[in-house]
């Protein structure tokens, strides 16, 4: 069986949703993306969680995803 995933997304409005693959709507909206990170972890913490890059660096644009 695959292992679940969940992604951390920045909003337009500056806060972070926590989303399961395909979904219409977020899990969970939080202010900063640790506080998105640590309710993924709540939700399932067997889940990989994936982040989205908001900041270009040296490992990856913010079109990418990285581990927490």
């Amino acid at each position: 069986m695959a292992k679940d995933r969940l992604f951390i997304e920045q909003r337009p409005q500056g806060d972070y949703a926590v989303r399961k693959p395909n979904s219409e709507r977020a899990s969970a909206v939080m202010p900063t993306q640790a506080e998105a990170i640590n309710r993924a972890q709540r939700l399932n913490s067997n889940a990989q969680i994936l982040v989205e890059r908001v900041r270009h660096t040296s490992h990856g644009n913010p079109d990418k995803w990285r581990k927490p």
